[in-house]
Parts: C-alpha cells; structure tokens; sequence
C-alpha cells in the first residue's frame, strides 16, 4: 500500500519510484549510513576505537621472543593431529606431534601437556 501526500497527488519527484518516497529518501528501512568516524544525528557519541599497533610491531603484552605460532592443530573423523613448535638454540626448526584419538583424547589437556614438556625439552 501506498502513502500519499496530504495534497491528495505525489509530488512530481517521487512518480514512477517505489512507495512514494521523493528522491534521496528512503521509504522504508534502516537510515543511510553515516560518514565514517561520524555519529548518527539525535544518537549519543560513540566511543572511539582502540589504537591500533603500528605495522610491524607487536601488541602491548606480546613477548617479541615468542615463536609467531604455538600450535597447529588439525581435525580429521578419527583424531586430531597437534604440532607444537620447540624454541631450539641452533638455526632449526623442531616440533613434536601429537595424534589422538577423538572419541577418547583430551585435547586441551594433550595442549597444556605437550606445552611443559617442550619447555623442559634442551636441545643443543
């Protein structure tokens, strides 16, 4: 159904658009978007966002030390396959896996597990 104006004719701008509405209107639905960093009109401010890093550098909190992945951890219908990453004193790269079983394994146990056990692991 549509709404017509008060003088009993639609305004020449809005013949021949859906629902009556004159140019740059919308009939129905959620209000135009605003510019970016802007608030909606009759809306209280919103709060600004949090700063982001500068590219290339870590979040505060990070150790900058720290291996960039912890753990991959792949899922298949029987199990999931665990690779932790161990920090070595040579130019390598070591890892343990770790398969369990899914219908009996704990997975984050198994983590937290294979977590202290690369940290007492020395390789020279």
């Amino acid at each position: 159904m549509t709404a017509r104006p008060a003088h009993g004719s639609a305004a020449p701008e809005s013949r021949g658009r859906r629902g009556g509405a004159p140019a740059g209107t919308h009939a129905a639905g959620p209000p135009a978007p605003s510019p970016q960093g802007a608030a909606p009109t009759g809306s209280p401010a919103s709060p600004a966002p949090a700063a982001l890093p500068a590219p290339g550098t870590l979040p505060v909190g990070v150790d900058p030390k720290a291996p960039p992945v912890e753990d991959v951890i792949v899922t298949t219908r029987t199990g999931y396959h665990v690779l932790r990453f161990v920090e070595t004193t040579f130019d390598s790269s070591v890892f343990l896996h770790l398969w369990l079983d899914r219908s009996t394994g704990n997975l984050a146990l198994a983590r937290l597990r294979m977590r202290e056990l690369a940290e007492r692991l020395v390789l020279v």
